[in-house]
């Protein structure tokens, strides 16, 4: 399988049973739902994902799981966040041993490291495996930004090759691009910005409703990527108001919820999380059920060759 940095990559969430353990069934259901929709890579292990919360053990499960799955079509991404340069160098060696194909790297967690300190740290899990590598540029969350100067550093790795945009500073993909060219492969990491990104040059979309609704995202990145902008803006208008959910503290809750509806996981999350209560619940549901209330009719979006040739587009 060839390795590209590009396309829709569900930013996956992990499935808990009602005692609090995988739930291998429901993860796997929804894995299967991913690549039949057409995604273009898988990524296990982030916020999304309740990283925070799993073990070691349960990551490697997570990986083994979704390789098998996979079966060599998509590649599978693990998530390094780790406090401790020896600790993610451990769990880069733990992903590629378990069947990753690519790491996508945070920045140090807790601590809020230096400009220098930062590239150190990216530079020596680089150095310490041939895996892939894109890194997470997400300084609201994380409070730390890896700027373009920096990347201009870590370029010089050569397993080094994409990022993970999320700095809601949609002008940085420009920055990027005029500074890389198509060196360093961009894919947007803010839902509510992914059509305007991909539109603007951004090689793919590291996604989270698409969790819900994996069919809705690649119809969007096939019909953009293939010139069909009218198309692709009247599904994502529609799909606006489900994707700002996942600029929330409670994304996963969020997302989850949205999963239920569309038949694809559960609502079980690991605690400090709760479901969502109150409130909050209804309105998150309301602005899930008004989804599904108008959910567009998709093109054949995997033929659109065809669909062209046919003036049904």
């Amino acid at each position: 399988m060839e390795f590209e940095w590009k396309g829709v990559m569900p930013a996956v969430t992990t499935k808990f049973t009602d005692d609090d353990r995988l739930d291998i069934d429901a993860f796997a259901k929804n894995i299967t739902a991913q690549i039949d929709a057409g995604v273009h890579g898988i990524v296990l292990g982030g916020s999304l994902g309740e990283a925070s919360t799993l073990t070691r053990e349960e990551k490697k499960i997570l990986i083994k799981e979704t390789v098998k799955i996979a079966n060599g079509k998509i590649p599978v991404v693990m998530t390094i966040a780790e406090q401790a340069t020896k600790e993610a160098i451990a769990a880069a060696e733990e992903a590629k041993e378990s069947g990753a194909d690519g790491l996508m790297v945070l920045p140090p967690m807790r601590y809020k490291s230096t400009d220098l300190e930062t590239v150190t740290y990216f530079k020596e899990i680089a150095q310490s495996t041939d895996l892939p590598i894109m890194i997470y540029n997400n300084p609201v969350d994380y409070k730390i930004e890896v700027t373009v100067d920096m990347f201009e550093e870590l370029m010089k790795m050569g397993n080094i090759g994409a990022v993970k945009e999320s700095t809601r500073d949609i002008i940085n993909i420009g920055r990027l691009r005029n500074r890389f060219g198509d060196d360093l492969k961009i894919l947007t990491g803010v839902d509510p910005l992914a059509l305007e990104s991909l539109l603007i040059g951004a090689d793919g979309w590291v996604a989270g409703l698409v969790c819900a609704f994996p069919a809705e995202t690649v119809a969007i990145y096939e019909l953009a990527k293939a010139g069909y902008t009218k198309q692709a803006t009247e599904i994502y208008r529609w799909f606006l108001p489900l994707l700002e959910l996942d600029i929330s503290p409670q994304l996963v809750q969020n997302i989850k919820l949205a999963e239920v509806a569309t038949g694809i996981g559960t609502e079980n999350v690991r605690r400090p999380r709760l479901p969502l209560q109150g409130a909050e619940r209804e309105r998150v549901l309301k602005v899930i059920e008004e989804g599904l209330r108008t959910r567009p009719k998709l093109p054949d979006y995997k033929n659109l060759r065809d669909l062209s040739q046919q003036g049904a587009l």
